[in-house]
């Protein structure tokens, strides 16, 4: 009877597998016809100037993320779009926004990498507990796998927005520092954002990009730096760019107003890491507990122990 589950679980792992492929096929067949004017600007170009990239070795230099990984989720994300309400859809908008876009992912990539791993690890330990147990027990385990393999994304997209806003609170003091620097030297506020992006590659510069982008797209400097503010959803931003608009509306010298933030903000910095310096201790005590003390209480008393243990008539 095992055998006849393995047999049904591996014809189930094939058929997801060929479906994929033709998922993929699919994909990049839809895609040809587009393609296809592409190819023939290309052979021309050929003929005029020498021998360019072809479309399957531009294809072949993308990234294997870009070439398979991208095309399958948005597939499985389409094909399970129904089971997805809108609202959220949106939240994965702004989780993605929140961790940087990683991969430059949105809500279809996400929600299709979801589905892909619920259904790996769903049908994995199908197959693994359907070799030793019954089917009522390889469904029992399988279910919950697949809704684990769901959530896993899910707490690895908040791992990395974790570590980016840490990253943004770690960096804000010395990007306002540098930015009062400059524009107290003379220059605008917008020009010193620029300097600020240029100067260093991290988390702030390139919210500080993407606010000099968006202005010379025509987006006012308020909604710019609003859409920065939601971006990271980190409280220290907001103040800052709640404290320069205000100041913008007001009229208020900017220069005056980096100058204090940049003071405030370096302030809450060792705060926070006298508040982390404080808290060593308390995460000392269990590994102390658990592991350091043991190994001395073996070392210590484990010599009289043995003496104790050899004294003739202790056993007795």
């Amino acid at each position: 009877m095992a055998i006849v589950w393995v047999v049904i679980g591996g014809i189930v792992v094939v058929g997801g597998i060929v479906g994929t492929i033709v998922l993929v096929r699919y994909g990049m067949g839809a895609a040809g016809g587009a393609t296809s004017d592409v190819q023939n600007r290309l052979e021309e170009y050929a003929s005029r100037s020498g021998a360019p990239l072809t479309l399957e070795e531009i294809e072949l230099a993308q990234p294997f993320s870009e070439r398979i990984l991208r095309p399958i989720l948005v597939n499985l994300s389409k094909g399970f779009s129904k089971l997805s309400p809108q609202k959220s859809r949106q939240a994965a908008e702004l989780q993605l926004q929140l961790a940087g876009k990683p991969y430059d992912w949105g809500p279809t990539e996400f929600f299709g990498l979801r589905v892909f791993v619920a259904i790996l690890l769903g049908v994995l330990i199908f197959l693994v507990a359907s070799i030793s147990q019954g089917l009522m027990i390889a469904l029992a385990a399988g279910l919950p796998a697949a809704l684990t393999g769901y959530m896993v994304p899910l707490f690895w997209l908040r791992s990395k927005t974790k570590k980016r806003q840490d990253e943004i609170i770690k960096t804000l003091p010395d990007a306002l520092d540098l930015l009062t620097i400059i524009v107290e030297a003379g220059m605008g506020f917008d020009g010193a954002m620029a300097k600020v992006a240029d100067k260093w590659d991290n988390e702030i510069s390139k919210g500080f990009s993407k606010v000099v982008q968006e202005m010379r797209l025509g987006v006012v400097r308020r909604e710019a730096l609003k859409n920065m503010e939601k971006s990271m959803g980190v409280p220290d931003v907001t103040t800052f760019i709640a404290a320069i608009i205000q100041a913008e509306q007001l009229g208020v010298s900017i220069a005056k107003i980096l100058r204090v933030q940049s003071e405030q903000m370096r302030v809450k910095r060792r705060q926070r890491a006298e508040a982390m310096a404080n808290k060593a201790p308390i995460k000392m005590l269990f590994p102390m507990v658990f592991l350091i003390f043991p190994s001395l209480f073996i070392i210590l008393l484990g010599p009289a122990v043995l003496v104790i243990m050899e004294t003739p008539g202790f056993v007795e």
